[in-house]
């Protein structure tokens, strides 16, 4: 039996608790503070103590035990030289510093467009002080649609660009999701990327993006699905379309949608821009 509306108001009410309780994690996306490229000399990063360097395949910290640095894996301190080597796209929370409990700020090691970097992660960011949820348009049954998904023979990597001009980046294409929206007489088809256990992500365009007047919605967003149904029909909810990282901090690295990614209607569902200007 399908849930009744007020279920469905439900679930989307637990969906936004949760969303805004994970962006408000203690180092999560609203603490970044800077990202820096890492090159080959040892060299001092902003906003953390050591040298940093790479050779190309693996990163390298060097440290002296009265920096404060220590490993957040295990705790241990950072006293000479560490290393760590990351495959393209992968990230590791490597090494923590200050505060009370020698936590406040996590030093990521990321892995982008072939070059590794370093973000800070500071739990005391006036970002993460200042969050109480990302604005959104009242929920709309409406904007709960059923589609298709039409799976592609095999993988198609389409190259896209980032929220970072520095960093190309890759859609891995598995098939199309097809649909048709409210106030739209035609068809749509979105590329998908599939994620864990067959779920499917879609990036989009759509013509609330950048809108005036000020409080609409981010450049692009993403919508998540569960597997497709045997019958290969999945339930598309735009009311939990989310922003990006790259809409709460300039530090991300976050995946555009690829060309034809765009739908020609305003989606008045889900997250809007957290900044309105």
């Amino acid at each position: 039996m399908a849930p009744t509306a007020d279920a469905r108001l439900e679930r989307w009410r637990r969906f936004r608790t949760n969303r805004d309780r994970a962006l408000a994690a203690r180092h999560g996306w609203l603490t970044l503070t800077s990202f820096q490229w890492l090159e080959e000399s040892p060299a001092p990063v902003d906003l953390a103590p050591g040298l940093w360097s790479t050779d190309g395949t693996t990163a390298f910290l060097t440290a002296a035990a009265k920096d404060g640095l220590t490993l957040v894996e295990t705790g241990e301190t950072v006293d000479g030289t560490v290393s760590a080597a990351l495959a393209d796209e992968e990230s590791l929370m490597w090494v923590q510093f200050g505060g009370p409990d020698g936590d406040q700020v996590v030093v990521e090691l990321a892995m982008r467009a072939g070059r590794y970097a370093v973000r800070t992660r500071d739990s005391a960011s006036p970002v993460l002080a200042g969050f109480d949820g990302v604005p959104t348009y009242p929920y709309n049954p409406d904007w709960e649609v059923e589609a298709r998904f039409e799976p592609y023979p095999g993988r198609v990597d389409v190259p896209i660009s980032t929220a970072n001009p520095l960093v190309d980046g890759v859609h891995r294409s598995v098939g199309e999701v097809v649909f048709r929206l409210p106030g739209s007489p035609h068809e749509f088809r979105l590329q998908a990327e599939e994620e864990k256990l067959g779920a499917l992500t879609v990036t989009f365009h759509d013509e609330t993006n950048g809108a005036a007047p000020p409080g609409q919605t981010e450049d692009w967003r993403k919508l998540s699905t569960p597997r497709p149904r045997p019958d290969s029909t999945v339930v598309l909810d735009f009311n939990r379309a989310i922003n990006y990282p790259s809409a709460f901090t300039p530090y991300g690295t976050c995946p555009m949608p690829v060309k034809n990614n765009s739908l020609d209607i305003r989606v008045e569902a889900g997250e809007k821009t957290p900044y309105p200007a």
